[in-house]
């Protein structure tokens, strides 16, 4: 996306410094195939042929793309537009030929691309150049499941709870809301299979959906303990020779007090421990750098779809921080 160069661009060009909102914004410019995503929304878009012309894709993308990096409502991103040179940067927005899109044609945005699972193409997208660049390696998968919050309150229009949403109890507290599962590269720490069920679910019931064909080697916490004897995975020719080293639980590593040497099983379990720990970090990007750690709409499939965009940007932001940007790119 071309810009003219305006009298507050030369001005701001001559600051000591950039923001961190401005760093990672330019990164990130530089690091999406632009072309490529909005052809995926093209054939599904507002043609213009009757009404007003429609505001450009790219620059609907880039809003949207915002709006989720800085958890933001729609009425707030445009505010923060107005507010922010960085944003109007990226958006790539003059004030004197034209205005930052209203709340309401971001909304229609979103919800076209909520309809048309522009979400999931995007995450295979970013997985598929990952692959293609040779960053992803194969052969083993670490999966995990992390909670979403949702809003436990009854005062809204309804007067009832999202109702796929649920409760569970980890350790002693108990949550409202929903899991996301996630299956990761055991070798670069990228993730390569999402996916989303109330939170009352078990984490062992989905594994099956975070393996690859090509995996050899699982590694999961204690919770996913038995893995292996579940009909889905035993039954399975891919999964045959799949070794699974699960972390045992603390309390059953135990040794006699008057026992002096050394703990092998303990420091088996700090070898696995030290693999798995991987699939902590894209959780981290998500739920505190982008920071989404409770839903923001009702159902499961809305709140997927922006998962699905905010992994991809966390693989995206794992990418440009190792600086592998350039061979993402060059894909």
């Amino acid at each position: 996306m071309q810009q003219q160069t305006t009298f507050s661009d030369i001005e701001y060009s001559n600051r000591r410094r950039k923001t961190k909102r401005e760093v990672f914004l330019d990164k990130m410019n530089e690091i999406i195939p632009w072309e490529y995503w909005v052809d995926l929304i093209r054939p599904y878009y507002y043609t213009g042929k009757r009404g007003r012309p429609p505001v450009g894709i790219e620059t609907m993308m880039r809003m949207y793309l915002m709006q989720i990096w800085f958890n933001l409502s729609d009425e707030g991103i445009e505010d923060a537009i107005y507010d922010s040179y960085a944003m109007r940067s990226f958006l790539g927005i003059n004030f004197l030929s034209e205005q930052v899109p209203d709340a309401t044609t971001l909304l229609k945005f979103r919800h076209l691309i909520e309809q048309h699972k522009i979400g999931e193409k995007i995450f295979a997208d970013v997985k598929r150049r990952l692959d293609e660049a040779g960053l992803m390696m194969h052969g083993g998968t670490i999966v995990d499941a992390t909670i979403i919050s949702a809003p436990s309150s009854t005062k809204n229009r309804d007067g009832k709870r999202d109702p796929e949403m649920h409760q569970t109890k980890k350790g002693s507290q108990w949550y409202h809301g929903m899991k996301v599962h996630s299956g990761v590269d055991a070798g670069s720490g990228y993730v390569h299979t999402i996916t989303g069920t109330a939170a009352n679910v078990h984490d062992i019931v989905e594994t099956v959906k975070l393996l690859r064909d090509d995996d050899r080697v699982m590694y999961g916490d204690s919770g996913y303990s038995g893995a292996s004897k579940r009909d889905e995975i035993k039954n399975d020719e891919r999964f045959q020779g799949l070794e699974f080293r699960i972390n045992m639980r603390p309390s059953s590593i135990k040794l006699s007090p008057a026992y002096s040497g050394i703990n092998w099983d303990r420091e088996m379990e700090k070898r696995k421990s030290s693999v798995r720990c991987k699939v902590e970090h894209p959780f981290l990007i998500v739920k505190n750098y982008f920071g989404y750690s409770k839903t923001a709409y009702r159902g499961i499939e809305k709140n997927m779809n922006r998962f699905n965009i905010l992994f991809a940007s966390a693989n995206l932001v794992m990418c440009f921080r190792a600086g592998r940007a350039g061979e993402f790119c060059a894909v």
